[in-house]
């Protein structure tokens, strides 16, 4: 991060300075009280179970630049009239503002990335284009809320040529809120599933909070989606102030995949025409989703100007993102396809189609719960199970939490042998059954919501080794 003086701080946050030196300069910006350094700017923010206001006392004694302090909590904090002290109305509104007035110091193009599934493997792939021609800020892990943005946006230095801002969403709004904050340039939209339909109620409603990503776009902005998306697909048929650029496999679009060819877990192989040319992609993540991933940052790197070469150079060399497709292999010959970040129905079905397509003795579908899905929880577990049978080959299946009961029940009853069909209520109940059946050869698929901690499963068939 540059350095920020403190009266900066109070400007774009409407704050108001009670104590401290207004030309103090402020290194860094951070929310938990027990990792800040000396010289940064500490945000309490106040949650259901905690209120970092509690510790202000701590972070000014042990060196922090200043504070923000929410007006209704001052009475209640010990300070030093010698340190900076900013009252704020809400801090949390005061840090995504004063993200948006640091952005504004950039004079940068911003790439937001959102979609039910695959935004964080788009990202990065659009991270490892881009970055053969510029320096580029990305998105950290999960950092892609209305706290993780902002704290995005902190990191960005003056050598900074562009950012690509991956952004997530529960509810109606929160989109919105981000865009407003970045207002990006280009956006990406890679489709429109199931995820969060607990809070929002139907894909319509869904495809309405992903499309706030456009909410302030300008005439020269660019919106790049899924064609071959049922929802997305509807966009072709409305106008807009905007340009929409169409990538797919199945329809007339600007950048179609052809030729695909399934390499199975060493991934796929397609071809793109460009004008009078065809190129030809290599991709080693496997999966057909990861095919639609790299067209949109095929279509973002030609419309940052990235030669084809060194576009088809960093596809080919990208070697996904943490626990999503992750293929493993242990010492006892086992193979581990590491999908446990999170899960959708779209997604599960992708990783099954992976799973399939690998080389092994035996295939086992280790699936957990997926969850924020509401009134579609038990349609959605119950058709992933149905989907099991459809053309796929797996040896076993472990169903793990109270919902993928019902992946069981549609496997079992579209088929599945039920002597090898398993039902666990946790982790712990997965791995007493992978003890047992384990074997030289196997191959693994680990996959469930974020919520389920599934990777727990896939650290005890590493340990074992």
């Amino acid at each position: 991060m540059i350095a920020l003086a403190i009266r900066e701080i109070v400007l774009a946050t409407n704050g108001e300075l009670i104590f401290g030196d207004p030309e103090t300069f402020i290194q860094g910006i951070a929310i938990d009280s027990r990792k800040v350094k000396k010289g940064e700017l500490f945000v309490p923010l106040i949650g259901e179970h905690f209120d970092g206001h509690s510790f202000i006392g701590d972070v000014l004694r042990h060196g922090a630049g200043g504070v923000l302090c929410a007006r209704s909590k001052y009475e209640s904090v010990a300070m030093d009239e010698n340190q900076c002290v900013v009252l704020v109305d809400d801090t949390l509104k005061a840090m995504q503002s004063l993200a948006k007035y640091y952005l504004s110091k950039f004079e940068i193009p911003v790439i937001g990335v959102t979609g039910s599934t695959g935004k964080t493997s788009t990202k990065d792939m659009i991270y490892a284009v881009l970055s053969q021609r510029y320096k580029v800020l990305r998105n950290q892990g999960n950092f892609n809320n209305h706290i993780g943005l902002p704290l995005t946006i902190f990191d960005l230095e003056n050598h900074h040529e562009l950012a690509v801002l991956e952004m997530g969403m529960s509810g109606l709004g929160e989109i919105s809120l981000l865009a407003e904050l970045v207002r990006p340039t280009i956006a990406a939209i890679t489709n429109i599933g199931l995820s969060h339909i607990e809070h929002l109620g139907s894909q319509e409603n869904i495809m309405k909070a992903k499309m706030e990503i456009t909410n302030y776009f300008h005439k020269g902005s660019r919106l790049i989606v899924n064609g071959d998306d049922v929802h997305l697909g509807t966009l072709q048929h409305k106008e807009f102030h905007f340009e929409i650029i169409y990538i797919g496999v199945h329809g007339r679009y600007n950048y179609i995949a052809e030729n695909i060819q399934d390499l199975g877990e060493y991934g796929s192989q397609f071809d793109l025409s460009i004008g009078s040319h065809k190129y030809t992609f290599k991709l080693k993540v496997p999966g057909k989703h990861n095919i639609y991933n790299a067209l949109i940052a095929i279509a973002i790197g030609i419309e940052m100007n990235v030669d084809i070469p060194l576009i088809q150079g960093a596809l080919e060399e990208f070697g996904g993102s943490k626990m999503r497709l992750n293929i493993l292999s242990t010492s006892e010959g086992i193979k581990i396809i590491n999908d446990a970040y999170n899960a959708s129905p779209d997604s599960m079905m992708s990783a099954i189609s992976v799973l399939d397509k690998m080389i092994a003795n035996r295939k086992i579908a280790c699936l957990g719960d997926m969850l924020e899905m509401g009134e579609y929880t038990e349609r959605g577990h119950y058709q992933v199970g149905a989907e099991i049978m459809n053309g796929h080959k797996l040896d076993m299946l472990i169903a793990v939490g109270n919902s993928a009961r019902y992946i069981a029940a549609g496997a079992k009853e579209h088929g599945f042998d039920q002597k090898y069909i398993f039902i666990c209520k946790d982790n712990h109940g997965a791995i007493e059954i992978l003890k047992e059946i384990l074997k030289c050869g196997d191959a693994v698929l680990v996959k469930g919501s974020r919520g389920m901690k599934m990777e727990e499963i896939v650290e005890y068939i590493q340990e074992r080794s």
